[in-house]
C-alpha cells in the first residue's frame, strides 16, 4: 500500500484558525488544513511554505511544530507533519479549494473534516485559546 508523506498548516490569526474546503479529488467538499506532499530534497517547512503559496497564494511562516499524525485510509497510508503558522504576506486566495473559513475553538466542529484532520482538531481543542 502506498504511503503519502505530507505537511499541513494550522494557520492562526488572532484566536482563529484557517479551514479550507477541498475543491477536488476523493475528499471534495470536505474540510481540511491546507498543505500537501513533500517533494524530493525539501524539508517539511520548505514543503509547507511552497504548498501554501501554490494553494492559497500567500506566504506563511511556520511558528511551531504541532504534531505528527498517521492515518490509514482504504487506499493509502498517510503520514502528516503539522505546523502552526502565521501569514506574513498576502491574503489567502482560493486556487485549489472552493471555500475557506476562519474558525474559533467553539466552531471547530461546525464543518465536515477529512478523517485524518480530526486528530488536529483534538490537538486544537487542547491548545487553542477560547
Amino acid at each position: 500500500m502506498k504511503t503519502l508523506n505530507v505537511v499541513a498548516a494550522i494557520i492562526k490569526k488572532e484566536n482563529k484558525i484557517l479551514a479550507t474546503k477541498r475543491g477536488y479529488g476523493e475528499f471534495i467538499n470536505m474540510w481540511e488544513f491546507p498543505g500537501g506532499k513533500i517533494e524530493a530534497g525539501e524539508s517539511q517547512k520548505e514543503a509547507l511554505i511552497r504548498e501554501i503559496k501554490e494553494e492559497l497564494d500567500c506566504t506563511i511562516k511556520p511558528t511551531k511544530f504541532a504534531l505528527d499524525l498517521e492515518y490509514q485510509y482504504p487506499t493509502f497510508y498517510l503520514k502528516m507533519a503539522c505546523f502552526e503558522a502565521v501569514i506574513t504576506e498576502g491574503t489567502p486566495r482560493l486556487l485549489e479549494h472552493n471555500d475557506a473559513r476562519w474558525l474559533t475553538r467553539e466552531e471547530l466542529d461546525s464543518v465536515n473534516w477529512i478523517p485524518a484532520d480530526l486528530q488536529i482538531i483534538d490537538y486544537l481543542k487542547k491548545t487553542m485559546d477560547d
